[in-house]
């Protein structure tokens, strides 16, 4: 399986900003022009960008869908889109903008016909299932609520139903820059084995983190502070994504 390293975009007010432990409050604005960042990221060799609505996350609704179209018509990067997809109306408009793929966490958990039909209709090439996670609870909108489902359980329930593709995020490491929450991915892939495509979220500080997580299995990781604190610089992401072909 090849790993994917997949930067990550957080949209409040159309700007590219980063949280910490998803917290608004300690929102920090690092570009006014996501388009921007994007091309940057496209320049040194990134082909997935994982764009959020915190926005949208926030008001239950697709929020920031302008800045999906600006991207996807101006460079060829492939993006999953997440926040605040509620509808079928939300999920038109993500994939009428030029998403690729979607992500659905607090949908999944709060109205779980309305995901598994859009698992049926759009398939699970399509469709990625977000399970972020407090202490292996399943967190929600935004990560404000925290849900009565373990990690596991929840992950396990919709690979019964195809889901093929999970990003998980730690929300303890999140923004933290302390490390990946090597422990819990390796427990779920030893769990689910090659039926569990993970893609590993929060907390990378650094390359050696993306390798560990290769060599335990993810499909891939999203990282957005390191990189926007320079602590990994797109000249060394471009060496790892190119030693990794």
């Amino acid at each position: 399986m090849s790993f994917s390293v997949i930067p990550a975009i957080d949209l409040i007010e159309g700007k590219c900003v980063r949280l910490t432990q998803g917290d608004y409050a300690t929102k920090k604005v690092y570009h006014e022009d996501p388009l921007e960042i994007a091309k940057s990221f496209e320049a040194h060799g990134v082909v997935k960008l994982h764009l959020v609505d915190l926005d949208g996350a926030k008001a239950g609704r697709i929020v920031n869908y302008k800045v999906i179209e600006r991207i996807a018509s101006k460079t060829n990067l492939s993006i999953d889109f997440g926040g605040g997809l509620k509808s079928d109306e939300d999920l038109k408009i993500a994939f009428d903008s030029g998403a690729k793929q979607i992500t659905g966490g607090s949908i999944a958990v709060k109205n779980r016909l309305q995901f598994l039909s859009w698992l049926e209709v759009y398939g699970n090439e399509k469709i990625i299932l977000g399970a972020d996670a407090k202490d292996r609870k399943i967190a929600i909108s935004g990560w404000l609520e925290e849900s009565d489902f373990m990690i596991n359980t929840f992950i396990g329930d919709y690979l019964n139903k195809g889901i093929k593709h999970v990003i998980s995020t730690d929300i303890a490491v999140d923004g933290m820059l302390t490390g990946p929450s090597i422990k819990l991915y390796s427990e779920l892939i030893s769990e689910f084995g090659n039926n569990l495509h993970l893609i590993a979220s929060g907390g990378i500080k650094d390359l050696s983190d993306l390798e560990q997580l290769k060599q335990i299995g993810c499909s891939g990781a999203i990282l957005g502070k390191a990189i926007y604190e320079n602590r990994i610089t797109l000249k060394e992401l471009e060496n790892f994504i190119l030693n990794d072909q």
